[in-house]
């Protein structure tokens, strides 16, 4: 009789997929500031330096400070804290599309 060959379990092909994609994904991973110059299309003043309120969990943050993986199509921006989505951005030829559905709130500071 011929002795079978074990096959991973779901359970554990899941935890090897996610391995691999955090690998990946740090490839990816840069600070907020790298969005910066994509932010600058968007916005006359620097948003790096605006606070963002999680929606997750709650943590304010500078932009700067907001965990960014950033491609050709645009960007995603994550909680520090929590790793949750708090902004998402990509770039079209004719549009630059933001999702800040994350974020409670964003507060920019403003001179006199």
């Amino acid at each position: 009789m011929k002795a079978s060959k074990k096959q991973a379990s779901p359970k554990t092909r899941t935890r090897e997929s996610h391995a691999a994609g955090e690998k990946f994904a740090d490839v990816l991973r840069v600070d907020g500031n790298a969005a910066g110059g994509l932010f600058g299309e968007l916005f006359a003043v620097d948003i790096t330096a605006a606070r963002a309120l999680c929606a997750g969990c709650g943590a304010a943050e500078m932009v700067g400070a907001l965990v960014v993986y950033a491609h050709g199509m645009g960007m995603v921006a994550r909680c520090p804290h929590c790793e949750g989505v708090v902004m998402r951005m990509s770039r079209t030829p004719t549009h630059v599309w933001l999702d800040a559905q994350g974020a409670k709130s964003i507060a920019v500071a403003v001179g006199r």
